[in-house]
């Protein structure tokens, strides 16, 4: 995957957490971006996305939790589940607009 690409991926993904969760704190770490509900505060941490050579994925703290009846979130692990993307489509066609909602709506509950 070019550069390009995963800029228009990262850019997607930065505008839609912000447009859903305006006052989410978006900072890097672990090599990636985190995104956490309260500034400086890990425990509101939703989850984040991190680029590799062939895709971005978009990871989520407690997605095992989610609703998934399409089946795109990946993933084995006690809690965590992601998206990998490929395309700035893949945003779109992978959901993850749904995936972000039930993410802050799930961290709201606990």
């Amino acid at each position: 995957m070019d550069d390009a690409t995963k800029t228009k991926i990262t850019d997607s993904l930065e505008e839609m957490i912000i447009e859903l969760a305006p006052d989410a704190n978006l900072r890097p770490m672990y090599g990636g971006t985190v995104v956490e509900l309260e500034t400086d505060n890990p425990k509101s941490r939703i989850g984040g996305f991190y680029v590799y050579a062939d895709y971005v994925s978009f990871e989520f703290a407690n997605g095992v939790q989610f609703e998934d009846p399409d089946g795109v979130l990946e993933g084995t692990g006690k809690f965590r589940r992601h998206v990998k993307l490929r395309s700035a489509g893949d945003v779109k066609t992978k959901t993850c607009t749904g995936f972000l909602d039930q993410a802050v709506a799930l961290s709201q509950t606990n």
